[in-house]
């Protein structure tokens, strides 16, 4: 389905954002792996993705908060395979605190990894794309894209602007071929979502898992979190020809969380 295309997912070393590059790796294409990680996880990455069918897996350590690594980092993809088909800003971080005591270097961080490296990650890839008349650019969104929740200034605000750099983006390439489109899940219990749960509950005085169902499937109708599988199967459809159309949306996976 997607052989020889050419693959960039940032944050891809655990999470929705591994869940992705198994999926691009299963239809053929070549992906390189972002995140950290020390060597043995590297090599454990590129063995798995490698047996699931992907044609060749590389990984980039780029810091995430660094404009320059994550430019300098999709320039190395285009520069090893003369091209880059699909881009997929995933990589995130979350504080959860209340505004008023929100430390300011988790504010820093979270903007420049959630909303920053989306930019530049995506400005770096734009030229190749438009020279190809071809692309696919997916942002991992999040329900807080269109909604609010408290004690998540940082990462609703990148989210936010997520949606609107990905309509901007897709406004711009709309007569290139290249699509972009935001991702925007309900809760999945990743690491990144298990980490906060110890914050909320200290930060709202309730137990842990009453956080899991009070707080995080509180918001959702179905009463059940995302699975990986789910965001990553539509990630995936995205890079398909029939997805061709469909480009500046914000497509909810949320268990029904935004229709309220």
């Amino acid at each position: 389905m997607l052989k020889d295309k050419v693959a960039l997912v940032t944050g891809s070393t655990s999470g929705i954002g591994l869940g992705i590059a198994e999926q691009l790796a299963g239809a053929g294409a070549h992906v390189t792996l972002n995140g950290f990680a020390d060597e043995p996880l590297v090599a454990s990455l590129k063995s798995r993705l490698g047996a699931l069918g992907g044609s060749r897996i590389d990984y980039d350590g780029a810091d995430m908060r660094d404009a320059a690594a994550v430019r300098a980092m999709v320039s190395a993809v285009i520069e090893r395979h003369g091209r880059l088909d699909i881009l997929v800003n995933n990589a995130g971080i979350q504080h959860v605190a209340p505004v008023e005591d929100f430390p300011v270097d988790k504010w820093n961080d979270i903007i420049a990894i959630n909303l920053s490296s989306a930019f530049h990650a995506s400005a770096a890839a734009i030229p190749a794309m438009k020279a190809a008349r071809s692309g696919r650019i997916i942002m991992m969104a999040s329900a807080h894209a269109l909604a609010a929740s408290p004690f998540k200034a940082a990462y609703v605000a990148a989210k936010h602007g997520i949606a609107g750099l990905t309509k901007t983006i897709a406004l711009e390439l709309a007569e290139f071929g290249v699509t972009c489109n935001a991702i925007c899940p309900g809760y999945v219990l990743t690491p990144l979502v298990e980490r906060q749960i110890p914050d909320t509950a200290k930060a709202r005085g309730i137990t842990e898992d009453e956080v899991k169902r009070d707080v995080l499937l509180a918001a959702q109708p179905t009463k059940d979190f995302v699975t990986i599988a789910q965001v990553a199967s539509l990630a995936l459809y995205l890079c398909r020809p029939e997805a061709a159309q469909i480009t500046g949306t914000t497509l909810s996976m949320d268990g029904g969380w935004t229709a309220k």
